[in-house]
């Protein structure tokens, strides 16, 4: 079979995001809802005097799992199996996806009831399965909005961000008959109560993902705040979780650090409304399936550049933060995860397909800073840069125009007088000659008031008396 990876269409995040960046009213309005989430999690992590130190301790046991992953992997599989769990290893997504429908096949299911799960979406599995009869339907409230509309994800933990209410009461006016013209949040969701409450009592199969899985006691946990997985999992005679491998922490003590740190940084709440344990089946009449998928995750842990993105615990912290993000929207990034740690994720997977994401990016280091496990986006989306040159997948006119570039910040006499004639273009130019339709990088940017003179004018004017400029020698 074909790998998903090697048939995924070229991203070209600019033109992607035309439609979203030139919508202004929605691109600021969007804007405005992340900065929110961003300020709560600002708040929740200056109220906790220790914060800096958890994520240096999350970032160490992260660390320290990745470099010893296949003993923890091991040793999680004994334990999960010694509690009664099937553990099953998938190598890719087609793997993964044909384990579960087995897995359902055999069980005679036509009906699941999902949670929400980032490896199940990036592993295309309810489009496989619904290909293959089998009903989904996804219980978080977000991921059903997005599911009705026939759309994916544009976050990875508020999936429907992008989405105003009214937009979601025209969807649900279609699909469950709620009043026209509808756009109460309340009233909204007492409807999707409904509408799911029927849907659980049919499901015949439970699916989650995992948030994080203890090696030492073989037992799962998943976060949400709806409690719809746990409703899931609770009527089916059969729970299937999926997990990507870097989902393990080695010891039930590490767990407390990440739970402290997750929902904080997702949605600025202490901790998440429901933070479900699962070791082994509920009784013996049932069945805990978990899946171990890699697809790709040990290619990037035998990057020594790119290895600690998979320390990712999925808050999209960085997602919240980025100012390329918030203005273009999730869907631009064309990936299941979008955003920072998505630009870096994506050409680890495929290079070709995801080449023009790690330029989606100010270099601002925002998303650095708020990464709850510590993660150096910005210095991994700066690499990727340099090695998508290498591979020679960077247009031919970026290459051009980077080594005219350098050229010009090696001679300093010409970079002062490119200067001097920026300050008076700037001045003196129409705005339509920058700002028109033939130019797409001014779609939603501005060029800078112009300074009356240049930094070094100002310094050699202001510069504290007696100081001397330093010789290169005198300075090594």
């Amino acid at each position: 079979m074909t790998s998903l990876t090697s048939t995924l269409p070229i991203v070209d995040h600019p033109n992607a995001a035309r439609e979203f960046v030139t919508n202004e009213p929605r691109s600021h309005w969007h804007d405005d809802s992340l900065w929110f989430v961003r300020s709560k999690r600002d708040k929740q992590a200056q109220s906790i005097p220790e914060w800096e130190y958890l994520r240096e301790q999350a970032s160490a046991i992260k660390t320290h799992t990745i470099a010893k992953l296949p003993e923890y992997l091991q040793q999680f599989e004994a334990n999960a199996t010694r509690l009664g769990a099937v553990v099953h290893w998938a190598a890719d997504a087609e793997e993964h996806n044909r384990i579960v429908l087995d897995l359902l096949r055999r069980n005679d299911t036509l009906r699941i009831v999902k949670s929400k799960s980032m490896l199940t979406e990036e592993c295309g599995l309810n489009e496989y399965l619904i290909e293959n009869g089998i009903e989904v339907v996804d219980t978080d409230l977000g991921e059903r909005i997005v599911q009705l509309r026939g759309e994916t994800p544009s976050h990875i933990v508020l999936p429907a961000i992008h989405i105003k209410k009214e937009e979601v009461g025209d969807t649900f006016h279609e699909h469950l008959g709620t009043r026209a013209g509808e756009s109460d949040p309340q009233v909204l969701t007492e409807a999707a109560r409904g509408h799911l409450r029927g849907k659980f009592l049919s499901g015949e199969v439970g699916i989650t993902g995992v948030n994080f899985a203890i090696a030492d006691t073989g037992g799962l946990v998943v976060c949400t705040n709806e409690g719809n997985a746990d409703l899931g999992v609770s009527l089916p005679r059969i729970h299937i979780a999926c997990m990507g491998i870097e989902k393990l922490v080695p010891r039930f003590q590490d767990l407390s650090v990440f739970t402290r740190l997750l929902a904080r940084s997702a949605t600025g709440q202490p901790i998440t409304s429901y933070t479900s344990h699962f070791h082994g089946p509920r009784d013996e009449n049932s069945e805990l399936h978990i899946v171990l998928v890699d697809n790709g995750r040990s290619k990037i842990r035998d990057s020594k550049t790119f290895r600690d993105s998979l320390h990712c615990i999925r808050c999209g912290a960085c997602m919240n933060t980025c100012p390329v993000y918030r203005r273009s929207g999730g869907h631009s990034y064309r990936a299941t995860v979008p955003g920072p740690i998505g630009s870096v994720l994506g050409p680890a997977k495929n290079a070709k397909a995801h080449k023009s994401l790690p330029f989606a990016c100010s270099l601002c280091g925002s998303c650095t800073d708020v990464c709850p496990v510590k993660i150096p986006l910005h210095h991994q989306l700066l690499a990727w840069r340099k090695v998508l040159v290498g591979k020679r997948l960077v247009a031919w006119n970026k290459r051009m125009a980077m080594k005219a570039a350098s050229f010009l910040f090696r001679n300093p006499p010409l970079f002062a007088a490119a200067g001097y004639l920026g300050r008076v273009a700037l001045k003196v130019l129409p705005k339509s000659l920058t700002h028109n339709r033939f130019n797409t990088w001014a779609k939603d940017r501005d060029l800078p008031e112009p300074p009356k003179k240049s930094f070094h004018e100002w310094y050699a004017k202001n510069r504290p008396s007696g100081s001397q400029t330093v010789s290169r020698e005198e300075q090594s």
